[in-house]
């Protein structure tokens, strides 16, 4: 791993909040494309998405996320349950991070969208039990098209509109429909 790749890592654990962030945002930018060294951080980051501090969990879920691209291995099959158990954290805050960003699995490949398009069409679907459950949808309507957008698979699409028509509540149905104009 390079030397910055790593101070990145360690200017995460900074008391310096903007430091952190700094870190943070140029790990998300760097693993907006493919790296070497996913392995290296791989099973840390799985590992912390049970720590006991929610902010390690939500950067381990948006990491996870963002290096499935760089998983040749296909590890993200077998270790996606512990991050989809994430976007179901107690603090909201996490759980949504968490769901705003996991999307990105589905870039892995084919297997990876599959699974990732299954969970978040069952979640739109049995999630009205939830606390914020339309925040819960809008995000999972608002991550489908984030794929699209990345993928232009029009089945992307049309699962996410077949969602949409789902949703008794028309002010909801409206809202959600909002995240497909312009396509």
């Amino acid at each position: 791993m390079e030397a910055q790749i790593q101070r990145y890592f360690d200017d995460l654990k900074s008391p310096i909040k903007e430091m952190k962030y700094e870190a943070y945002k140029s790990l998300l930018a760097v693993t907006e494309k493919e790296v070497d060294w996913a392995y290296e951080v791989w099973d840390k980051l799985l590992q912390d998405l049970n720590n006991r501090d929610n902010h390690k969990r939500s950067l381990a879920a948006q990491f996870l996320s963002h290096l499935a691209i760089s998983d040749p291995e296909k590890r993200m099959l077998n270790d996606f349950s512990s991050l989809w158990k994430v976007t179901k954290d107690p603090k909201f805050v996490t759980a949504r991070h968490s769901l705003q960003s996991i999307w990105r699995v589905g870039l892995a490949g084919v297997e990876q969208k599959e699974l990732l398009i299954n969970h978040l069409t069952d979640r739109f679907r049995n999630c009205a039990e939830e606390k914020n459950y339309t925040l819960i949808r809008f995000d999972i309507i608002q991550g489908l098209r984030n794929l699209y957008d990345e993928t232009k698979q029009e089945e992307i699409k049309q699962t996410s509109l077949d969602l949409i028509a789902t949703e008794e509540d028309s002010k909801y149905q409206k809202k959600y429909a909002t995240v497909w104009r312009n396509t």
